[in-house]
């Protein structure tokens, strides 16, 4: 890695689409060596895939909601039932796993509240939990996809 892989990688991150030519232009190589790096990057991983991102309002998706999940037991049985649960839920775009009182945290995409309760409903016939938190997002302030180049170790 160096400073022009880091580049490349702010620039894909901003515009995956981004023809090679328009990529190499922006970075001061020709078109080749540019496409071997983004190879490269991809070959090691660091690329993991290039998606698409959807508006979420013109996908009638424009509420989200938080969902804190607290498990009834800390048991190998119960985390394999809650991944698959998460995994058949599409309406779920993000799980994590925390430290502290909580312990798990959902992100739900879903038209409105009656649907976010039909998604709640459900969750609870497939699983029991000792509780569910939701907070229903007011404003998106932040949102992006692209992570911090500045802390990838570099030539």
């Amino acid at each position: 890695m160096d400073a022009i892989d880091c580049k490349i990688l702010e620039i894909l991150q901003q515009d995956a689409m981004v023809p090679v030519a328009t990529l190499a232009e922006k970075v001061g190589l020709s078109s080749t060596p540019c496409w071997r790096r983004v190879r490269k990057l991809e070959d090691e991983g660091l690329i993991s895939r290039r998606v698409a991102l959807v508006n979420r309002r013109k996908a009638n998706v424009p509420m989200t909601v938080f969902v804190g999940v607290k498990a009834p037991r800390h048991e190998a049985e119960w985390l394999d039932g809650f991944r698959a649960m998460i995994a058949d839920v599409p309406e779920i775009v993000e799980a994590w796993r925390l430290t502290g009182e909580t312990d798990y945290l959902l992100r739900i995409v879903v038209p409105d509240v009656d649907t976010y309760d039909a998604v709640y409903q459900r969750m609870i016939k497939k699983l029991e939990f000792s509780d569910m938190s939701a907070s229903i997002a007011m404003e998106e302030l932040k949102f992006t996809t692209a992570i911090p180049t500045k802390y990838i170790p570099t030539k």
